[in-house]
């Protein structure tokens, strides 16, 4: 068991999804890989005011780079599609800097709605203080960071280039704020080699996601510890978090979203369980949450919460 260190450079870092980018890393199972990332959007300062760009990471490939700045891809050996891939999350440090924005990300009629069109785009920017867990608003609000990373997955198996935006069976923008350190997600791997990419690091988010971003900064440490199974053969994202196990659904409806959630966490605990889906369903309503991971990837997702110990 080895740990790989995977810093970001130009060899390491992409915008796209593709089962055709060259492996920046090949590792075995039960390896580590310690990713240092950039923010979503290839910044490698802070901005420095409510309006400003800033610098960004060079050279920057219009029509590949487009989308989030992803470390990767990883190569696990022996990761063949049909199985599925363990992603142990370790100990995870967001950079001393972080942004997020609204006004801009949802059509113009919903904003209207929300009363967030005039003044367009409202950015604030964040000072992380990782020793207290504490992140302060350009505004002078605080919050307590929960960092998590916004995007962990694989490529789909058909060629090309592939946004990095909507998430999909294989991982990707999930934006699950239960994905913290000491969680483990569970993948179907759809192409040899797994060609596993991580990136978009967030200090905090609400379920939902609502502006559009989270407390979007980068990672100087995330380490993640890979792993093979062959059972369960997995269809969705699951994952098993320090206090409950979480299943997933990922559709453009979100009532189709919750229903695919729900329908994955009833094969689960019919398996944790023993029970069969009728009794399963009926369990489910008394300790089951359904929460909305985020609407605003063009994919909206779901996840099913089942608390550890919520039924003996």
């Amino acid at each position: 068991m080895a740990l790989h260190v995977l810093e970001p450079e130009r060899r390491t870092l992409h915008g796209h999804f593709s089962r055709d980018l060259p492996a920046a890393l090949s590792v075995e199972p039960g390896d580590t890989v310690r990713f240092r990332t950039l923010d979503a959007g290839w910044g490698l300062e802070p901005f420095s005011d409510a309006h400003a760009s800033r610098q960004l990471f060079e050279p920057y490939t219009p029509g590949l780079d487009d989308g989030h700045a992803l470390s990767g891809p990883v190569e696990i050996r022996g990761a063949e599609p049909g199985m599925a891939l363990e992603v142990h999350v370790g100990t995870l440090v967001p950079g001393p800097w972080g942004w997020n924005s609204a006004g801009g990300e949802w059509p113009e009629e919903l904003n209207t709605y929300l009363g967030v069109v005039e003044g367009g785009r409202n950015r604030l920017t964040w000072t992380l203080d990782t020793e207290a867990m504490m992140g302060r608003s350009s505004t002078g609000h605080s919050v307590a960071l929960s960092p998590f990373l916004g995007v962990m997955g694989m490529p789909p198996a058909e060629p090309g280039v592939h946004p990095t935006a909507p998430p999909r069976a294989w991982g990707g923008n999930i934006d699950c704020k239960e994905l913290t350190s000491g969680s483990t997600l569970y993948l179907p791997i759809p192409v040899p080699g797994a060609l596993f990419s991580a990136g978009d690091g967030h200090a905090a988010q609400g379920d939902g996601e609502v502006g559009g971003s989270a407390i979007e900064c980068p990672m100087v440490r995330a380490d993640l510890t890979f792993g093979l199974r062959d059972d369960p053969r997995l269809t969705t994202p699951r994952a098993k978090t320090p206090t409950a196990w979480l299943t997933f659904g990922f559709h453009e409806d979100l009532n189709e979203a919750m229903r695919l959630a729900l329908a994955d966490m009833l094969v689960l605990m019919g398996k944790l369980l023993d029970v069969n889906r009728k009794e399963a369903l009926a369990l489910a309503s008394v300790v089951v949450d359904l929460r909305i991971t985020q609407v605003v990837n063009g994919v909206c997702g779901v996840h099913a919460v089942l608390p550890h110990g919520a039924v003996r």
